[in-house]
């Protein structure tokens, strides 16, 4: 009898742990349509029609849009306006681009725009390491509270601080000059985003701290630390901040208008609509054409940054 107790537990253990475990399964493929359904050739069949439709709407309202400037940026105006939608009935006009390019002075406002989306991504990207290394990794005795104010900015509107906010680029405070029509009117301003410092100060919170320890171990300083241990791990968030910070630069209207007053500095967003009414509607696609190149060249490149987790990989063995 005493022998048959081990094997009854054994089968007992067993039937419980079974419907656990099929439980847990169940958990994982649980839907709207369940395994068995999919099996059948109808639902199946109605399931491959409704994907495919929803691929070819999010195919159609994504790229329809930049199909249609682009194709718009090198029609003639006519063709543009009575038949936009179809496929150049009169040929392309290819010297839409080349007028835009240099006639209408594109060239020149889409280095403007280079160089204000570089220094605002350049300082935004400063502000946030920094600053969420401090908070994070650093953390000295007011930690809390500095985070606390920080985190406290987010609730403020950009609307209200408007106002203050031109009046110090106007006058800047214990110097006597002014940061009107120079690009660090920009840049200034668009290194202070408190959204970005939480950002990255929360990502570093996320890094195994046996590795700062480590580095300290070695006789890492707090620089050596930020620069060879913090930012080689904190690739995919860095890309995520680049690709905020460099398309809010290159679409902002606003800020640019009000502090870049003379048109030979001012960017694309700010000249495109000042120059509408007095350029030909085929010549102005093009621009649009023109403006919206290099963001999306740059999402593409650091697509995998944004979308990636693998940046904290292989930062501890063992």
């Amino acid at each position: 009898m005493s022998s048959m107790e081990p094997t009854g537990r054994t089968v007992k253990r067993h039937h419980r742990a079974k419907p656990g475990k099929d439980a847990d399964q169940a958990g994982l493929n649980r839907g709207i349509v369940s395994d068995l359904d999919r099996r059948k050739p109808g639902v199946r069949a109605v399931m491959t029609i409704i994907n495919v439709v929803l691929f070819l709407f999010l195919v159609l309202a994504c790229l329809g849009p930049m199909y249609l400037l682009l194709k718009s940026a090198i029609s003639p105006t006519q063709d543009t306006l009575r038949s936009p939608l179809a496929f150049f009935p009169n040929g392309a006009a290819w010297g839409n681009i080349a007028e835009a390019w240099n006639h209408v002075q594109i060239s020149h406002y889409f280095l403007n725009t280079i160089i204000i989306a570089a220094g605002s991504w350049f300082f935004q990207l400063l502000v946030a390491t920094t600053g969420g290394f401090v908070l994070s990794v650093l953390r000295p005795k007011y930690t809390g509270v500095v985070n606390a104010l920080v985190i406290a900015t987010l609730f403020v509107p950009s609307v209200v601080l408007l106002v203050p906010l031109y009046l110090t680029v106007l006058h800047v405070p214990l110097f006597d000059f002014s940061l009107l029509n120079s690009f660090w009117a920009v840049w200034l301003p668009a290194g202070a985003s408190a959204f970005n410092v939480v950002l990255v100060t929360r990502f570093f919170d996320s890094l195994p701290r046996e590795v700062f320890e480590a580095a300290r171990v070695d006789g890492a300083g707090p620089f050596n630390l930020f620069w060879r241990v913090v930012l080689p791990m904190s690739k995919p968030i860095l890309g995520v901040v680049s690709v905020f910070a460099f398309i809010a630069a290159w679409k902002d209207f606003l800020w640019p208008m009000l502090v870049l007053k003379e048109p030979s500095i001012q960017p694309l967003s700010v000249r495109l609509p000042a120059i509408q009414g007095q350029t030909d509607l085929g010549v102005f696609l093009a621009a649009l054409a023109i403006s919206t190149i290099l963001p999306v060249i740059f999402f593409l490149v650091f697509q995998k940054l944004f979308l990636s987790g693998a940046g904290m990989s292989g930062a501890v063995k063992g």
